[in-house]
Parts: C-alpha cells; structure tokens; sequence
C-alpha cells in the first residue's frame, strides 16, 4: 500500500410571525448596518444591449463563500464559465482571511488561471466567536461574513464600469438581496447543493409558520410538488430551532423570493421533479427563475480524453491510477469539511481490505485542514499499509477529483454525498456508493437514488450517532456495488445526460445562455 504525500411565505414580506424569535435578521431598518454577509466570488457585468455590438461587456458581480459541502467549488467553475466569453466581465470579492489551507490555495488557483478575472479583496469586521462557543467553524464564518455584508455595497457602488449583477451565495441571501435592490442591481443565488434541498429551503418557513405547536420541532417536511422530507434526513442543526445554522437558514428561506434567479450546479434530467415544482411555483407562489446549469466543471479537470500536458510524478495517485485495470478500483472521499472518528476510519479500513478491490483513499482526519498532522500509518493501524502494499493509494494530499472520477480505471465511488460530489459523479457516469455525513447529505442521497447515480445505505450512521458501520457491512457492500451491472448501466447513462445537458443546445447550456442574457439587459 502507498501513503502519497504532496508538498504543496405570506413570505419574505411577512413582517411578523411566531417564528420571529428564531430569526437573527434584525429589522429591516437596521439590516444594511448591522447584518454581516460573507461575499463569495463576485462577478460584475456592465449592460450590454442584445443589438448593440460596440455595446461594452456585461458586467457581473459575484459575491462568494468559500467551499463548504464538497471538494471543489462551483462558483469557482461558474467564474471560469464566464471569464472566457467576451461578452462578460467579471470580478470576484474574495473574504480574508481564509478558513482552511485549501480555500486560500484554490483562490491563488483560479486568479493565476484567469487573469481577467479582477480580484477585490473584503477584509471581515473583529468577530467574537465565542458568541457561539462549539460551532462549526464554518458556520461561524458564515456569521462572521453576515455582520459584514453591508461592506460590499461600497464596492458595487463603486465599481467601474457598472455593475448590473450580483451572484451571492446562498448563505449571505438574506443580507446580499436587500442590498443589491436598494441599489437597484440584479442579485442571483448561486445554490452549491441540489435543486431538491432548495425546495426544503423555500419550504421551511412556509412549513414551521404551519405548525401549531413550534417547541416540538420541524419534524417530517412535506413539500408540495417534491417529496417528503423525513425528520432524520434534515441537516442535523435544523432540528433545533434555536441554533446558529437554522436561524440562518429560516433568514434565507424567507428572503429567497426576492432574488432575480438561481443558479443551481444540476441539470433537467438528473432533478425532473424537483426543477418542475421549482419553476412552477409549486413549492412556494412567485419563485424566481431557476437556471439548472450543471454538472459544472472546475478550471482545473483534465481534459475529457484524459490528455495530460506533462507526465504525473511517480507514486502520485494518477501515476498509480494509470497502472490499474479498467473499472477496478473504488475512490474513497468524504469532502473537505467531514471529519470521520479514528474508530470507524479503521472499520471503512478494514472493510476496504476485505473487500479485495483496489482502491485510492483521500483521506481527512479533521473538519479543517490546517489542523490535519496526524500520519495516515497512525490513523489506520498497525500494519495496514503494509498488508495492502500493491493495491492501494491513501494519500491526505489535494486531488483533482473530477479526473479521478473520469480516470477509466475508477469503477465504484464511496462518497459522503456531498453535492459536488454527487454531480461530480454523475458527470463521470461513475457508481457512487452514498454514505452521508451530515448538513444536506442525505437529502441529496435521495437524489442519488432517484437520479440513478448510485445506492444509498439508509441505516449507515452519520455524524451524531453512536453505532460504527462495520467492516463486514462496508466490504460486502463495496463488493456488491462494483459487481451490479444494473448499477452500473444506470450510473453511465446518467453521464450520458449530463453531458448532452452541458453540450451546446442541452438543457444547461440553454439555461446559461437564458441568465446571461438576463443580466445584458439590465
């Protein structure tokens, strides 16, 4: 076994309600002052008159978060999108300092690949996190980007030319929206999971402001036109109405209706039903457009033949990829924010080994990289390398996930199902074993199943539940997904409608087409 290492609603307008006292959005009087908002890339477009061809390019502002569910960012792909037409312009707010190690490497990444692309850095206001002592970090970024969203009207007002669009992300709608339209500039949301969490986040306010009896909780959700959304699949801080992350999201949920449009990394045929509901109004009465533009790629994937412009150093992972079977080995990841106990890393070992296939493991010991040092030999046991020497890669360094998912000789993906990885999956048209973690994970293991990109294990724990899945289990069902044809044949004719969704007339190269036209018209 090789350890490789890198050196590197009466709704929105609904001014009271029961629910009010879970809300942490201040009145709206006091919002443009007090609210914190964390930007994400910001793409600004100047109007571009549809006849007129001496008409400067659009101009977009995207305000962006770094990562938070999967290992790649959509809207650093959604940048690269659009930073090579000529009829867009685009800068990109960037917050500092950076969370993890990964986010800071990926900006450097995409300012170095896209030199047009302009870089406006936002420095957060002092925070105190002790506010909200035992949070995620990242939610507590969240927060902290928030209390300082009223720094980026300054920037849009500013901005030369002008600026006729904003994309913010999800989590900074309820602070980006109102801004934006007193400024009276577009603002579109670029949402990172699936279409089908969107609907749960339109739908929870509508929902909670429907119950009689608040204290017991959200409970089963039940939204129109979609699907039930069992108690146990909610992201895990959403039970408790009182915490940081559901406040945040009652905040958005309600602010939602007033965006311009979303944009959301999945396309028609992976989410028919829930993108119907969506766009029908089904979910919630008015709701903005929305543009399925995925599966996105990242500025950084190889090539779709596999080109690689230079040789892969020796004992890298693509190098030992390149020595393998077609369809042989299972990639092994749980995303850059998932932090597995000591405990079941060494069952998820063990089943790995019984299992008997190949395998490369990305390996993360805890929720932030930076504080990542413990070595892989300590982390899975005695001997554990060595047993498996031949057959298989763990490496705690950075990947290009997206190539691994397309190298020929990947069969079989266990996954944490993040979102990005989902897509990332069906793009490649590769099995994908689901094991969710936490946050939207099992929400999006619905659509796994649904969209045919692979299996779910409902009973398999996830953070917060004390049982460990067994090596037994995990290497019997490593073992059954990778020999189902069945699964198989689904998994590759997903990829076959991803990318006829992306190629030009597709369904998400359409609904691109449609957004950006939107913008030249302001």
């Amino acid at each position: 076994m090789a350890s490789y290492k890198k050196q590197p609603t009466q709704l929105p307008n609904q001014q009271t309600n029961k629910y009010d006292k879970y809300s942490s959005l201040p009145p709206p009087s006091q919002a443009a002052h007090t609210l914190a908002s964390r930007p994400w890339p910001h793409r600004q477009c100047s109007a571009l008159e549809m006849s007129s061809q001496a008409a400067a390019p659009a101009r977009m502002s995207c305000s962006s978060r770094a990562p938070a569910w999967a290992t790649s960012s959509p809207s650093s792909a959604l940048i690269a999108a659009l930073a090579t037409r000529d009829d867009v312009d685009v800068s990109v707010v960037t917050v500092l300092p950076t969370v993890s190690a990964a986010e800071a490497d990926h900006l450097a990444g995409l300012f170095s690949a896209f030199p047009r692309v302009r870089r406006v850095d936002l420095h957060l206001l002092p925070f105190d996190a002790s506010e909200f002592p035992g949070h995620d970090p990242f939610l507590l970024r969240w927060e902290a980007l928030r209390r300082s969203a009223h720094l980026l009207s300054p920037l849009i007002t500013g901005a030369a030319p002008r600026v006729s669009a904003v994309v913010t992300d999800v989590t900074l709608t309820s602070h980006v929206v109102p801004i934006a339209k007193e400024l009276g500039v577009q603002c579109h949301v670029l949402f990172v999971s699936c279409a089908t969490m969107l609907s749960l986040l339109a739908y929870v306010p509508v929902h909670l402001d429907k119950k009689a009896e608040p204290e017991h909780g959200v409970g089963d959700v039940d939204i129109p036109g979609v699907r039930c959304i069992p108690q146990s699949y909610l992201p895990q801080p959403l039970l408790d109405l009182n915490k940081l992350f559901t406040k945040q999201f009652i905040d958005n949920g309600r602010e939602i209706v007033n965006a311009d449009g979303f944009l959301v990394n999945t396309f028609d045929a992976h989410e028919p039903v829930a993108l119907a509901a969506l766009r029908d109004s089904k979910v919630v009465a008015g709701f903005p457009p929305v543009y399925a533009i995925g599966p996105l790629r990242s500025q950084t994937s190889a090539p779709e033949n596999n080109s690689k412009p230079e040789r892969e150093p020796t004992g890298s992972p693509v190098a030992w990829l390149d020595e393998q079977p077609a369809m042989s080995v299972v990639y092994v990841a749980f995303g850059n924010r998932n932090a597995v106990s000591r405990d079941q890393l060494r069952e998820i070992a063990a089943g790995l080994e019984a299992s008997g296939f190949r395998f490369l493991w990305v390996l993360k010991t805890t929720t932030v990289d930076r504080d990542d040092t413990a070595e892989v030999a300590d982390v899975l046991g005695e001997g554990f390398l060595e047993r498996v020497r031949g057959r298989g890669v763990v490496t705690k360094a950075w990947v290009d996930q997206e190539a691994m998912l397309r190298h020929p000789s990947v069969g079989m993906f266990l996954s944490h199902s993040g979102w990005n990885s989902v897509t990332e999956a069906a793009a490649a048209g590769v099995p994908l074993l689901a094991w969710p973690r936490g946050g939207d994970h099992r929400v999006n293991a619905t659509v796994v199943v649904s969209g045919g990109v692979g299996v779910w294990m409902e009973h398999w724990s996830w953070d917060g539940e004390d049982r460990l899945v067994t090596r037994e289990e995990i290497g019997e069902k490593v073992k059954e997904v990778m020999s189902d044809a069945t699964v198989r044949a689904r998994a590759a004719r997903i990829g076959e409608e991803a990318a006829k969704a992306v190629a030009e007339g597709g369904t998400s190269y359409r609904s691109l087409e449609e957004f950006i036209a939107k913008i030249k018209a302001t």
